[in-house]
C-alpha cells in the first residue's frame, strides 16, 4: 500500500476537527475523543498494548463463563468470514479480546497489528476502532478503514457488536477484523449484519444459562430478530430481562431480587381480581395435569372438593 493515504490520512482528521463535525457524524464524535480527550496523535504509529500474562489470565478466567457460551456462535462466524481474510475476536468490557478465531498463516500480520488475545483496544489505547468505539459509543459499529484515527490502522477493516449480561450491561464485544484488500466497504456491511445476528445469539444463549429453570417469553411488539426476552419463573414473576427488552418495557434494577409480575409487562390479567387470579392458577394446573383433576388438585395440595369449589361452575 502506498503511503500517500497514510501521510494525508492525519490532515483529513484535523480539517473534520477544525470544521466542527462532531456534532453532526459520530465517527468525527469519536475522533474528537481520541484526540482531545486522549491526547492522541493521528499521525502516531501505533505500538499495541498488550496486558501481562498474569493480567491476560485473569481476564480470560473472568470471562470464561461467557466463552464457553459463545465458542460455537463464534466457530460459525469464522467459517463465514475467513474467505476474506477476517479474524474473529470476543472483546471483554475492558476491550481486551480474550478469545479469537484465525487462519494460522495469517497470525503473524495480525499479532503484529494487534489483533490479538490480551492488546487493548480502547479509544484511549488506540483512538477510533471497532472494540474501543463499540464500548464508548454503546452500540455496534464499522470502522472500516481510513475511518480508523491512527494512520498507523487505516488498513484495517473492523466490525463489532456489543453483547449484553442478564442486567443489560455490556459484557463483551464481538469483533470481526481483516487487513484484506477484499474487505470492501460492501463487504464490510454484509460482514457487520452477520456480526450483529452472532452477537445477539450469544448475548440471547448468555441469558438464556443465568436463569436455568426459568421459562423464556419474547417481550410484546419487539422483532424475534431482537432477543428481547424475559425469564419468568414458576409464580409467572419475571425474574429477569434482556436488554432489548428493558429498554422497549422501561425495566431496570435487579429483577431477580425485585421481581414484576409477568401479568402486569404481558397486558394479561393486569386489574383481575383476586379470585380471577386463584382461578388462573387452578386452571393452569388442570392444563398442566392434562386434565385430570385429582392430580392438579394434589399438585396444588388441596383436597379434589375444594378444587372443583374454587374452580366454580365454568370447568
Amino acid at each position: 500500500m502506498s503511503d500517500r493515504p497514510t501521510k494525508a490520512h492525519p490532515f483529513r482528521v484535523v480539517q473534520a476537527l477544525q470544521a466542527g463535525d462532531a456534532a453532526r457524524s459520530p465517527l468525527v464524535a469519536s475522533w474528537s475523543r481520541s484526540a482531545q480527550l486522549h491526547g492522541l496523535d493521528p499521525s502516531a504509529s501505533y505500538r499495541p498494548t498488550r496486558m501481562t500474562e498474569a493480567e491476560f489470565r485473569q481476564a480470560h478466567e473472568r470471562s470464561e463463563p461467557l466463552l464457553r457460551i459463545a465458542e460455537p456462535t463464534l466457530d460459525r462466524l469464522f467459517k463465514l468470514v475467513q474467505g476474506f481474510g477476517g479474524c474473529v475476536m470476543l472483546a471483554d468490557a475492558d476491550g481486551v479480546p480474550v478469545d479469537r478465531r484465525g487462519r494460522a498463516g495469517d497470525d503473524r500480520d495480525f499479532a503484529d497489528c494487534g489483533l490479538w488475545t490480551g492488546t487493548i483496544w480502547t479509544e484511549a489505547q488506540a483512538g477510533t476502532n471497532g472494540i474501543g468505539t463499540c464500548i464508548a459509543d454503546g452500540r455496534g459499529v464499522t470502522i472500516h478503514k481510513d475511518q480508523h484515527f491512527l494512520a498507523s490502522n487505516i488498513g484495517l477493516s473492523c466490525t463489532s457488536a456489543p453483547i449484553h449480561d442478564s442486567q443489560g450491561q455490556l459484557a463483551a464485544v464481538l469483533d470481526v477484523s481483516s487487513a484484506s484488500e477484499s474487505m470492501t466497504r460492501d463487504v464490510a456491511k454484509l460482514v457487520s449484519q452477520s456480526a450483529a445476528e452472532a452477537a445477539r445469539r450469544i448475548e440471547a444463549d448468555y441469558f438464556r444459562a443465568s436463569f436455568p429453570g426459568a421459562r423464556f417469553l419474547l417481550a410484546p411488539g419487539v422483532e424475534r430478530g431482537q432477543s428481547a426476552l424475559l425469564a419468568v419463573d414458576a409464580d409467572e414473576l419475571v425474574v429477569g430481562a434482556t436488554r432489548a427488552a428493558r429498554k422497549h418495557l422501561g425495566l431496570t434494577g435487579d429483577l431477580s431480587a425485585n421481581p414484576v409480575p409477568a401479568a402486569d409487562l404481558l397486558g394479561f390479567n393486569a386489574h383481575e381480581s383476586a379470585e380471577e387470579a386463584e382461578r388462573a392458577v387452578l386452571l393452569r394446573a388442570l392444563s398442566r395435569a392434562g386434565g385430570n383433576v385429582s392430580a392438579a388438585a394434589r399438585a396444588l395440595g388441596i383436597s379434589r372438593a375444594t378444587f372443583h369449589r374454587k374452580l366454580g361452575p365454568r370447568a
